[in-house]
């Protein structure tokens, strides 16, 4: 059981209630960071029937949220003032701390909040973030996520947590709107560092499954039915059937952008600096997506590292 303030006819009273789906007032969740996969979850949210307030800076891209029913505000200071629970899907650790700890904004006009972050970070700046919620009364949670446009859009992504526990239990029936597959992973930084493992493993399948094709395709091989083979053996998955596909295609728009991969192998290489552990496959895929950025392809999909093999 939780304590809520919970806006209703414009006046504030006190409930004691659980965050739950079934319940007859439900809190009213904040939204900020609106992209390729934001949107989508935060419109998951709306058609479960919560109040959705919504900050982007970009505001036209709240549009279609704010057309079914989801409140726009201004700044994120108001946006968290009048929210009990606030979600955040942003681009960069900086974008993240400039929220959360700048002047005016989150920490400052949160009143016993639930923060969730959603966004993939760094987990130092997650356990500085709890920490500093904690003060203020306020209940933090890192919960980085995976799954891609795909994921938030049918609302099956892996959802990977850092908090305490009391704090998960209460938000989790709002995770399960976005998530299929949502986990606690630990304390403060803990959903970061899974997402840390999560993104290392993308890293060396998606090289893999670059070459996989490109060895195909130099070999005089009909690239459709080599995956009729290997997408039903041991080398199946998630990156290989999605991401393949498109490869073959020529498809590379962003689900998720090469600029945010980018991001993320360079927090992981950070941390497993930090352990002592030399990642050389985890290095080579940063130098083979930095040469992308290089020549323009930041905001195309991760799966045009396949270019780096066969060429446009």
């Amino acid at each position: 059981m939780l304590a809520l303030t919970v806006n209703i006819d414009h006046q504030k009273y006190l409930y004691k209630q659980e965050i739950s789906m079934s319940s007859n007032i439900k809190p009213t969740i904040g939204f900020v960071g609106l992209g390729i996969m934001g949107s989508s979850m935060a419109g998951h949210l709306l058609a479960a029937g919560y109040p959705v307030n919504v900050y982007n800076r970009s505001k036209e891209k709240t549009a279609a949220l704010v057309e079914k029913g989801a409140k726009w505000y201004d700044t994120v200071g108001d946006l968290a003032a009048d929210s009990n629970v606030i979600i955040t899907m942003v681009g960069y650790p900086s974008d993240v701390e400039d929220i959360y700890l700048g002047a005016g904004k989150i920490l400052d006009r949160a009143k016993n909040a639930y923060l969730i972050d959603m966004t993939t970070s760094s987990p130092s700046l997650a356990m500085r973030i709890a920490e500093e919620a904690e003060k203020k009364g306020c209940h933090s949670l890192d919960a980085p996520v995976s799954g891609g446009d795909i994921g938030a859009r049918n609302a099956k992504l892996a959802i990977m947590v850092g908090g305490k526990q009391a704090d998960f239990d209460a938000v989790l029936p709002i995770l399960k709107i976005m998530g299929s597959n949502i986990v606690l992973q630990g304390g403060p930084g803990a959903g970061q560092h899974t997402k840390m493992c999560n993104q290392i493993v993308i890293a060396g399948t998606i090289m893999g499954v670059s070459e996989g094709l490109a060895y195909a395709k130099k070999a005089g091989l009909d690239a459709s039915k080599v995956m009729e083979s290997i997408g039903g053996g041991a080398a199946s998955g998630f990156q290989l059937l999605n991401l393949g596909t498109k490869m073959i295609d020529g498809d590379f728009a962003p689900g998720f952008y090469v600029e945010h991969f980018l991001k993320d192998l360079g927090i992981a290489l950070d941390e497993a600096g930090k352990n002592k552990l030399d990642m050389p496959a985890l290095s080579l895929a940063k130098q083979l997506y930095d040469a992308l950025v290089a020549k323009g392809c930041g905001r195309n999909g991760t799966q045009v590292l396949y270019t780096k093999y066969i060429p446009e």
